[in-house]
């Protein structure tokens, strides 16, 4: 790309990942039988109109199914976002992703980044060589949010709708608006390339994020945590073996649960009593819940604390996180 561009038009960076966005069928009515992460980002990006006044450049930070998204790719693309968004002039960065783990991976961002420029996450429902791919109109709608001046930190993109990174979740296993943001609603709606916004901008102070970006980027290990789902007559069984392999001094033992509670952080008596011996075990127990929208209620003298309005897949990010910040399980 030339410098007189560079100077002319603001940037917008396209980051790939792969996933669904990025798939290929055998037949063009196959929207389930598909490959993820076989288009590369540039080929994707074939034929899909620039906004005006941007210029868009590309690069492929990786190339899987997002359900197998890693520890490694997620250091990989929090450091190139760190990178792209400090150059003055690029405007936002866009994020294709899968949609299995998309709530993840913006939540992560989000929380190591808490960046003052957009940071966009996108994704399909349909793989690239669909009938009617769903994909190059998320990408259209994506960069019109990375360009706009009133977008900041990490948002998801998906069938016109603009969610914030801490209230999103996949709701649906199929069809295209498969993303809600529970009861808080999306932050706006994308219409023809202009943003209407619905509520204020989510906001998060960006000096706690620079400091877990800084642990992050510089762990030889992460900290392990595992979600546990709270159900009519779940067992400690799994926790208490948790307990004996850290007993036993095993690097990879777990050092922090999340529970998957039910209603509003309640838990089944024989899981409870589990989770408090793995707690004065020393490992790390978060109560989330398992419910699509709400938040879980304080409850006075609860032996567990919980995890507010996280979803148990947030709620494991927030607390390996913290973890980091402990030094725990990071060497």
């Amino acid at each position: 790309m030339a410098d007189s561009t560079r100077e002319s038009k603001r940037r917008v960076i396209v980051l790939g990942t792969g996933g669904t966005i990025a798939g290929r069928a055998a037949s063009a009515r196959d929207n389930i039988g598909y490959t993820a992460g076989q288009v590369g980002v540039t080929e994707l990006l074939e034929g899909i109109e620039a906004p005006p006044g941007a210029a868009v450049q590309t690069e492929q930070v990786a190339q899987v199914d997002s359900k197998d998204m890693s520890f490694p790719i997620w250091r990989r693309l929090a450091e190139r976002c760190a990178h792209w968004l400090a150059e003055p002039d690029v405007a936002g960065l866009v994020i294709t992703h899968g949609t299995d783990t998309l709530e993840e991976t913006a939540f992560f961002l989000q929380s190591v980044l808490a960046p003052a420029k957009p940071v966009v996450v996108t994704c399909a429902m349909r793989p690239a060589t669909a009938l009617t791919p769903d994909g190059p109109q998320n990408v259209r709608d994506a960069m019109a949010v990375a360009l706009s001046p009133e977008a900041r930190g990490v948002t998801v993109v998906c069938a016109g709708q603009v969610h914030s990174a801490f209230d999103v979740q996949k709701i649906h296993t199929y069809r295209i608006d498969a993303f809600s943001s529970g009861d808080a609603g999306p932050v706006a709606y994308v219409e023809e390339g202009v943003l209407r916004a619905l509520r204020p901008w989510p906001f998060s102070p960006p000096d706690p994020a620079r400091q877990a970006f800084e642990r992050m980027a510089r762990a030889a290990r992460w900290p392990r945590v595992e979600i546990l789902l709270s159900h009519a007559e779940a067992g400690g069984g799994v926790i208490r073996a948790l307990v004996a392999q850290r007993a036993a001094g095993d690097e990879d033992a777990v050092q922090g649960l999340v529970l998957a509670a039910t209603g509003n952080g309640t838990l089944h008596e024989a899981l409870e009593a589990a989770a408090l011996q793995a707690q004065g075990a020393g490992i790390m127990v978060v109560r989330a819940t398992r419910c699509m929208q709400g938040r879980i209620l304080p409850t006075p003298g609860a032996a567990l604390r919980d995890a507010g309005g996280l979803t148990p897949v947030k709620a494991r990010i927030a607390l390996i996180l913290e973890l980091m910040a402990s030094g725990v399980g990071t060497s």
